[in-house]
């Protein structure tokens, strides 16, 4: 998996984070595996995860400010092939964070 560093979003001015609830207007493996390469291109989306329930995507997103994420929705989330409507969170405190797995004891 390689080494990475845990860098401060505001000194890259990317403080305002963001989760995304996208629904695609049809479900099959092309749509699935063509919504995935699109947002494989997306710099501003940290996470992409497809799960079961209500929604078919969670996307995490890092951007500088609200009007950032407007652009970030309108101009690209919302055209990402087959979207049909989406549903966001603005997180206004960072409780917990981590990349850390518990290892179990043996």
């Amino acid at each position: 998996m390689g080494y990475s560093a845990r860098l401060n979003p505001e000194h890259l001015n990317a403080s305002l984070l963001v989760f995304v609830e996208i629904s695609l207007s049809y479900k099959s493996g092309d749509i699935f595996e063509e919504f995935r390469r699109a947002v494989l291109k997306l710099p501003h989306v940290l996470e992409c995860h497809l799960v079961s329930g209500d929604f078919d995507y969670l996307i995490k997103a890092r951007i500088n400010e609200m009007a950032s994420y407007r652009k970030l929705l309108g101009d690209i989330l919302l055209k990402l092939p087959h979207v049909r409507e989406s549903k966001s969170y603005i997180v206004m405190e960072e409780v917990k964070e981590s990349l850390v797995l518990p290892i179990p004891e043996l």
